[in-house]
């Protein structure tokens, strides 16, 4: 599957998480997950974010940074190289931005579902006609 940073971030706070997410949660730990060249920085800047508005204590993002290093995550560098190519056609397409656009493009070219709790990221994969982890967003 294709792993985006709000499922990512879900994890981390209870009044996101659900037993489907743990459950896909549990499923990137069997089996592993892709996500484009961004998702690091994504993820790291949704940290930051949640430490400087006193929603995380900077002890805990850095015991979840030291777990999310561990799952079996590849980073996909060619999304890097669509970025301004069929991501910018799936931005264009589905009005999206270009950070959310390239999750979509990697599970259009992988042939993967992906993974998002993102509203409008989920409408538009649906529209490509790309399975979702979470089938009712």
């Amino acid at each position: 599957m294709v792993l985006d940073a709000s499922m990512t971030m879900s994890w981390h706070f209870p009044d996101e998480t659900s037993s489907r997410t743990e459950a896909i949660h549990d499923e990137i730990i069997e089996r592993g997950a892709v996500v484009p060249v961004h998702w690091r920085i994504e993820v790291a800047n949704a940290f930051a974010t949640a430490v400087r508005h006193g929603r995380l204590v900077p002890r805990f993002r850095n015991e979840a940074l030291a777990r999310l290093e561990d799952l079996p995550v590849e980073v996909d560098a060619e999304s890097a190289r669509n970025a301004w190519g069929a991501t910018q056609d799936i931005c264009d397409r589905h009005r999206l931005t270009a950070y959310d656009a390239i999750y979509l493009e990697l599970a259009i070219r992988k042939g993967l579902r992906l993974a998002t709790l993102d509203r409008k990221l989920a409408d538009a994969a649906k529209s490509a006609g790309v399975p979702l982890c979470l089938q009712d967003m």
